[in-house]
């Protein structure tokens, strides 16, 4: 699952995206980001861009040193042995399920509430998207909702990690090993966010992620990664992203592709990994004080798991009447995104997949908000939202 825009890819200097709702002036104070990616970068461009330097005297773009140098950074970070940077988040989703062998007449459970990125890699896989209710709280993957969606075709199980949480992996291992289905984290929203001591990415056979430039590690274009302890897993997807060769050049063993990690890509993903807790840590701090100034509102926030701690890659929050809230903070100077508004089995895209409504997903994606968030938002920025978005709420209430 990739958190692009469904609307757009295109993210500008300061990190909004072409869905996102833009924030208009407000006389007497500056208008608030969605994310904020100018100070993200300004922080790591000294370093970076010594590197790079370095980088384009050598010539080195493909491979090599600086890529080498972050797969064994991430897979450490992320408490596996094997790291292999490809050249997105789809892409690492498309070639894990690939070198699972999956079949035509195989199905993958996947979460409707997900980037339609993650039911994509599944049909790009030769497999079937098999489309799984989420829980009201958290809007993750339940045990109950994957055991509803199971059928005697089921061979792979996607949980998704969205908005930075986890889900109950522990629950969720014993549905699949009942079920005897692979787990594969989407863990494209989840850099850093942990379930009890694990990270995600680490609990499934493989753990795939989207560098993306408005992940919680961003790259400066597209790129990804799959973490795995599996030695012949690692091998095979390097084999995959590389134009199906192994050995020599020449040596082409079976069909692939071209989805291999840039350098200059690498070069960036290595100077924002060592500041990926902090800014994680910012985002918490940011988050709770979200929660602590919409307590007991009508904006209600989404439940997080006394075992995760959350990377909080996006603020979500459930509202009515959402789009009077949505232009009503624009008028403020508050940008803000939807995430995402149509449930991936009513999309177009996967008519043939749909055979029953989910109603948990249907509904909250017409309450879905997502609320600015990042590392260098103030709190005075956060009071601000908040203070606005009850303000907003309070009117459209006594309007009823």
């Amino acid at each position: 699952m990739t958190t692009c825009s469904p609307v757009s890819h295109a993210l500008t200097a300061g990190g909004l995206r072409s869905g996102d709702q833009a924030p208009e002036a407000v006389p007497g104070s500056e208008p608030i980001r969605f994310l904020d990616l100018q100070s993200m970068n300004a922080e790591v461009w000294p370093e970076i861009s010594e590197r790079w330097q370095t980088l384009f005297a050598s010539g080195e773009f493909i491979g090599g040193r600086a890529v080498e140098e972050f797969e064994r950074s991430w897979a450490a970070y992320c408490g596996v042995r094997h790291a292999v940077g490809v050249g997105n988040g789809t892409d690492a989703l498309v070639l894990s399920l690939r070198a699972l062998g999956l079949k035509h007449d195989d199905e993958v459970i996947v979460p409707a509430n997900t980037f339609v990125a993650t039911a994509e890699a599944v049909v790009l896989a030769g497999a079937s998207p098999r489309f799984a209710d989420v829980c009201p709280d958290t809007l993750l993957l339940t045990p109950e909702s994957v055991r509803a969606a199971l059928t005697p075709r089921s061979r792979v199980l996607v949980v998704v990690q969205l908005y930075g949480q986890v889900a109950d992996m522990d629950a969720l291992a014993e549905v699949a090993d009942e079920a005897g289905l692979f787990i594969v984290e989407d863990a494209a929203q989840a850099h850093g966010a942990r379930w009890r001591d694990g990270r995600a990415g680490s609990f499934g056979l493989a753990g795939c992620f989207s560098f993306y430039p408005g992940k919680n590690l961003g790259a400066a274009g597209d790129a990804g990664a799959v973490v795995t302890d599996d030695d012949a897993l690692a091998d095979r997807l390097r084999v995959l992203r590389d134009h199906g060769r192994t050995g020599s050049h020449h040596a082409h063993i079976e069909v692939g592709t071209n989805s291999r990690l840039d350098a200059l890509q690498a070069v960036v993903l290595s100077a924002k990994l060592r500041r990926l807790d902090a800014w994680n840590a910012s985002r918490r701090q940011l988050m709770a004080r979200y929660r602590e100034n919409l307590d007991g509102s009508a904006a209600r926030l989404l439940s997080v798991a006394a075992p995760v701690t959350p990377a909080h890659h996006l603020a979500v929050v459930r509202v009515p009447r959402r789009a009077d809230v949505r232009a009503g903070l624009a008028e403020r100077g508050i940008a803000t995104g939807i995430h995402y508004p149509t449930p991936c089995h009513l999309s177009p895209a996967f008519t043939d997949y749909f055979d029953r409504p989910l109603p948990v997903a249907e509904a909250a994606a017409e309450e879905i908000l997502s609320l600015p968030l990042s590392p260098h938002l103030s709190t005075a920025d956060v009071d601000r939202v908040s203070e606005a978005l009850l303000d907003l709420l309070h009117g459209l209430e006594s309007k009823r």
